[in-house]
């Protein structure tokens, strides 16, 4: 053999040698649950995410997304994670609290008046969230909403003492929650969210709590038009994916991975903000009642949230997190009216 065909062979061989292992480099399926139905905001970016998954692994790392709650309510989202029958999963704060209630602090009905200040809030406390749930074995992927929750009813409700007198829908399998609202003096009714059409057709329920954007894409207004025109709660959402399955993932490919995660969820923050506009927009166009709240009724909402936080701190939120809340968001405020004075 020539000296020249030699070194031909040296390098093809040198080539191979690298190309073979990537070749055959085990292909990672990810399996994603989400309520989010298909064709909607959530899905689509979800779907972008895969698509930039694949691109950044080269092909080894595929996101399967099971849309529209077919895997079942979060709860079962987060039980399927823990045995392994999914990986991921797009999910509220409902589901995260099944993992740990710590998010809860993030969620507590009345504390936050605006966008920034859920901001300024989460901000500080997303790696104390993070660490937390990865303790109990899920890395976050994204951070998101699904927008702040209002109060949809078959008859208007201005006031607490309005809603009292209807049959309202909770989340199934949350003793303490249900126990809040009876104790509030309210008629929780608990059933998955995939039950909520049916039970408000059957006269079951007859009111419920929800982001516009949740009642425009699922239709659940058109069975209860009437709409509370007050921010009641943000309802958190994350990406949350089991650490098994992450570790599977190529190392080289985890920083790429995590960074399109974010971006993708940083995209969907910014839709489902202006979604919820466009949201009530679309229903009122289709006869969608927005019942005011006056300044008085106003109070009285804070005064029957507010009533509820011994409740909740502790029981429901852990307490240190519901006291870090309290003080991030008190002092976010100092400070914005010491700025505008």
């Amino acid at each position: 053999m020539s000296r020249k065909l030699t070194v031909s062979f040296c390098v093809m061989a040198a080539a191979l040698a690298v190309a073979l292992p990537a070749a055959h480099a085990q292909k990672v399926v990810i399996k994603l649950a989400t309520l989010a139905p298909e064709g909607s905001s959530w899905h689509l970016i979800l779907k972008e995410m895969g698509e930039e998954w694949k691109k950044v692994s080269n092909g080894r790392v595929t996101l399967k997304i099971y849309p529209g709650g077919v895997v079942g309510d979060e709860a079962e989202m987060v039980s399927k994670m823990r045995i392994g029958a999914i990986h991921a999963a797009a999910v509220t704060g409902t589901g995260l609290s099944e993992i740990d209630r710590g998010v809860q602090a993030l969620q507590a009905p009345m504390l936050y008046r605006s966008d920034a200040e859920l901001d300024h809030v989460r901000a500080k406390m997303t790696p104390t969230l993070e660490k937390r749930l990865a303790d109990k074995g899920f890395v976050v992927l994204t951070w998101g909403e699904a927008g702040w929750v209002r109060f949809f009813a078959k008859s208007p409700v201005v006031k607490p003492d309005d809603l009292k007198k209807l049959k309202l829908f909770t989340w199934a399998g949350d003793t303490l929650v249900l126990d809040i609202w009876k104790a509030g003096g309210f008629h929780p009714v608990p059933l998955a969210s995939t039950d909520i059409m049916p039970s408000l057709q059957t006269g079951m329920i007859n009111a419920f709590a929800t982001p516009p954007v949740a009642a425009l894409s699922f239709q659940w207004y058109s069975l209860a038009p009437n709409m509370t025109d007050m921010r009641w709660a943000p309802l958190i959402g994350a990406t949350i994916l089991d650490k098994r399955s992450w570790e599977k993932i190529p190392a080289d490919a985890r920083d790429a991975i995590m960074a399109a995660s974010r971006k993708a969820g940083e995209k969907l923050q910014t839709d489902v903000r202006k979604g919820e506009l466009e949201a009530v927009k679309a229903m009122k166009d289709h006869k969608l009642n927005v019942v005011a709240v006056a300044d008085d009724a106003l109070a009285a909402w804070r005064s029957a949230a507010e009533a509820i936080y011994p409740k909740l701190r502790g029981p429901f939120v852990p307490a240190d997190m519901f006291d870090e809340a309290q003080r991030i968001v008190t002092e976010f405020r100092a400070k914005a009216c010491a700025g505008a004075n």
